[in-house]
């Protein structure tokens, strides 16, 4: 059975108890939605402060979340690519240890790193620093491994290319090449389908050409790649009338010492890339923890405060999360919206009757405070 990737976290106003609207809930969800998980989201006693807080607060709830939520994401589809070029399956994504959905339907919140006494607005700041730190980090991070990428990705294209525009260096071998003070031997690029041309002319070119001097090296999919040994004085002559009859003359100076450098640069590159990407990823796996758990205690703040300007103060109301099948949504919007009944903070009833689609950041307003957790 797949994971389950979308919940809803949702609270409903308490009429006599939360165990009791709890209980009413379950046993509603398991008569007409049996196959609909449901937990309850337990949310610490936060300081509610002011309403003028809760409503200039409550503008941005919405838009944090949707940047924790973005953040989460971004890593994640970070964790994919990397796991998925070195053709290995995404490992479990988790909190501590313990995996992000069960996390979220057994949320406990840490007041070691987030005060109850704290001022809301104070607690959602923090929680948007760090979240922006983490992001800030990551990019410096990515960037990183990704420049390593670009620059192994550039030597591969020059390997990779045609013999017209490909580094040869690794073509040559130190006894196809005669360099004196009279003789040079040049690297002449030759289209596949004028072998034999280049075969019956190469000694006629110019004077002083070393006959039977020509030898293949290499050939791709489009050419040839040969030697051929001449006279110093004659090298220019030579590569301008090989040009006009299309053969290509690379320009090559054989160097071991060059040769070897590039050899150790590109092992450099290859064990630099391994090694950050294995500590990106790392990083990855770890500060998605971090950031799913500030995600959820964004969540509880949130939950919080839009259920005491939805339904009033003293705050009472149950948090739950529920992970409905698409084919059940609407039947669990129903037994949700029933148990709702009409209680509605005075707060919300004015004559324009604002801010319930506001605060919810939902499409659809819903006589309860509803919100949507996009795992993927």
């Amino acid at each position: 059975m797949a994971a389950t990737t979308r919940y809803w976290i949702v609270s409903l106003p308490v009429h006599t108890s939360a165990s009791a609207t709890w209980n009413r809930l379950r046993e509603s969800i398991s008569k007409n939605s049996f196959d609909t998980p449901l937990y309850r989201f337990t949310t610490p006693d936060l300081r509610v402060g002011t309403l003028d807080s809760l409503l200039a607060l409550s503008d941005d709830l919405v838009k944090s979340n949707a940047f924790i939520e973005g953040v989460t994401h971004k890593i994640r589809r970070q964790i994919e690519e990397l796991e998925k070029a070195s053709g290995v399956e995404v490992g479990a994504l988790t909190v501590d240890g313990v995996p992000i959905d069960s996390y979220l339907t057994r949320f406990i919140w840490d007041e070691g790193k987030y005060p109850t006494m704290s001022p809301l607005r104070e607690i959602v700041d923090s929680i948007h620093v760090q979240v922006a730190k983490i992001e800030d980090d990551m990019k410096v991070r990515v960037a990183e491994y990704s420049n390593i990428r670009s620059q192994l990705n550039a030597i591969n294209r020059k390997q990779s290319g045609s013999l017209a525009v490909r580094d040869i260096s690794n073509l040559v071998n130190p006894e196809d090449i005669v360099a004196s003070e009279h003789l040079v031997t040049l690297l002449a690029v030759v289209p596949k389908y004028s072998q034999k041309d280049w075969l019956s002319s190469y000694e006629t070119l110019t004077t002083f050409v070393v006959p039977r001097s020509t030898k293949k090296l290499h050939e791709d999919n489009e050419y040839a790649l040969y030697t051929v040994t001449l006279f110093r004085k004659v090298a220019d002559n030579f590569r301008n009338n090989a040009r006009e009859k299309g053969f290509q003359i690379r320009e090559f100076e054989y160097s071991p010492e060059a040769q070897e450098s590039r050899k150790q640069e590109l092992e450099k590159l290859m064990q630099d890339q391994g090694s950050k990407r294995s500590s990106l990823l790392q990083w990855c796996y770890a500060s998605y923890g971090e950031v799913f758990s500030s995600w959820m205690h964004f969540c509880a703040v949130r939950v919080f405060a839009e259920s005491i300007l939805r339904y009033g103060l003293p705050p009472s109301f149950l948090a739950v999360v529920l992970a409905p099948l698409v084919k059940s949504e609407k039947k669990v919007r129903g037994i949700l919206e029933e148990l709702c009944g009409n209680v509605n903070s005075s707060y919300w009833k004015s004559e324009d009757d604002i801010g319930l689609a506001g605060i919810s950041g939902e499409a659809e307003v819903y006589p309860y405070v509803s919100f949507t957790i996009n795992l993927v």
